[in-house]
């Protein structure tokens, strides 16, 4: 039989009551922390360890720091040489891989599609000899340090999606994205920043936008989404203190907030209220951290010049030394989105272009947390939501799922070698296929989670990031 409303409601103030009654709140507990820790035992307070308490494998990184191309770079001008293919420069494109096929803004030009060929020179890097795009010869520096895989899938053919699929494994919007599947499963190594921080640059060509879904908690409480900083103005919104508002005042306020939800908590079963606590708890932390953390006028010269960095420029070089400095102080997962590569037209010129926002950068990050004995547990990933067409959108390419490429370097990844390969023009991933959940699963792996068996019950099933797909890529472990 039913439960009546109201009797429901007794039972849930009844048990609360017993429970709440018996300790303090838990809004003044943490706030007793931060005001005083002297008056309060700070082991009380609860700290999020992680779902995982034992790991699955043993863990090879500690942190990812996620470079993420927004628009979606060529991998035949940056990390997928293709002699066949500039051998049929400006001839038709063979209908036997193209008819049938999703080709975005191509889909029913079949018999206009003509192939187009790299418009940069590759060349073989470093003892490796991996073969990469002579228009980013800082990363081309990077070839003994970093994995090239050249057979990557996707499912979705448009920006917002493909993000989607590439950040939860899904393109249902409101999933967990794997930051907070990854800060779920292990928790925060810093209690004064989030444990997932995301950073945005652009510049070089077609701004496509970043919705803040990408970054999003999905059905995992609030504690676990990512928080935007910003290079220009206050790194973190309202996290400041308004004009006029001493820090004394501030701390009225927020006791007083805090003792309400407290008081709120202690009556009402809604796990929403113990992350409004915590994320109260968080963002006064972060008044005083935050500042610090984001302000890398403090950065030696040599440095600075190293990433090609300027305080308070907002640009890609600024946030990947600020990635650097994040990844220092615990931060489970950096990402940083590059909005410049959707190049449907003038490819070459536009290639130029990006790069010199994003090259040197990339590998002062690298080589900067190889030097600092950081990247052995750093996951670096670079890449893109998809790849683009061998076939010519006038002087450009057009979006492209079937084939495409991205490198990793740290955290337990081998150095120095590429992993799978597509046709002879770049179109289809044929060889040790890797799909974005295979991606997911391994970097799961890294981290000591079996994919499988990290999950989440919602709405009366299991959810996982992988969902049920997904197989970890042993060949490119270190």
């Amino acid at each position: 039989m039913a439960i009546d409303i109201h009797e429901e409601t007794n039972l849930r103030l009844t048990r609360r009551t017993f429970l709440g009654k018996t300790v303090r709140g838990v809004g003044s507990l943490a706030l007793a922390s931060l005001l005083s820790p002297s008056l309060i035992n700070a082991a009380e307070i609860e700290k999020w360890q992680g779902i995982i308490t034992t790991p699955h494998v043993p863990p090879k990184a500690k942190r990812i720091i996620h470079l993420c191309m927004a628009g979606g770079p060529s991998h035949l001008e940056t990390l997928d040489y293709k002699p066949k293919l500039a051998e049929l420069d400006g001839q038709p494109m063979p209908k036997s891989f193209t008819e049938g096929q999703p080709i975005a803004q191509l889909q029913g030009q079949a018999d206009s599609l003509k192939c187009l060929g790299p418009t940069h020179e590759f060349k073989k890097w470093g003892q490796s000899g991996q073969e990469m795009s002579t228009a980013f010869p800082h990363i081309g520096s990077l070839a003994d340090d970093i994995c090239i895989v050249r057979s990557l899938k996707t499912e979705q053919i448009n920006h917002d999606p493909a993000h989607t699929f590439m950040n939860t494994g899904t393109a249902i919007a409101g999933r967990p994205s794997m930051g907070s599947w990854l800060l779920y499963g292990l928790g925060s190594e810093n209690e004064n920043l989030p444990g997932y921080v995301v950073l945005i640059s652009s510049g070089g060509g077609q701004d496509q936008p970043i919705a803040t879904r990408q970054w999003h908690s999905g059905f995992l409480p609030g504690q676990f989404q990512g928080v935007q900083f910003h290079s220009i103005g206050d790194p973190v919104h309202y996290v400041t203190n308004p004009d006029g508002v001493s820090t004394e005042q501030q701390r009225d306020v927020v006791d007083a907030v805090q003792n309400l939800n407290g008081m709120l908590d202690e009556t009402v079963d809604d796990p929403t209220i113990a992350t409004r606590i915590s994320q109260y708890e968080m963002a006064f932390r972060m008044q005083t951290s935050v500042p610090e953390l984001t302000d890398i006028s403090k950065e030696p010269q040599h440095v600075l010049d190293m990433y090609g960095a300027t305080p308070g420029d907002g640009s890609y070089a600024s946030n990947c030394l600020l990635a650097r400095r994040l990844a220092e102080r615990g931060v489970r997962f950096i990402q940083l989105y590059h909005r410049g590569w959707d190049h449907h037209g003038g490819i070459e010129d536009a290639i130029k272009t990006t790069s010199g926002y994003v090259d040197k950068a990339t590998a002062a990050l690298v080589n900067d947390l190889k030097q600092r004995g950081m990247l052995d547990e750093t996951l670096v990933i670079w890449g893109g939501e998809f790849g683009r067409t061998p076939m010519a959108q006038g002087t450009g390419r057009d979006h492209h799922i079937k084939g495409f490429s991205m490198w990793m370097a740290g955290g337990g990844i081998k150095g120095g070698v590429s992993y799978g390969n597509t046709d002879e023009l770049g179109y289809n991933a044929v060889e040790n296929i890797v799909h974005v959940h295979d991606f997911h699963a391994t970097m799961l792996h890294l981290f000591g989670i079996n994919h499988e068996k990290l999950v989440y019950r919602f709405q009366g099933r299991d959810f996982r990031l992988t969902d049920v797909h997904g197989h970890v890529v042993r060949d490119i472990l270190a």
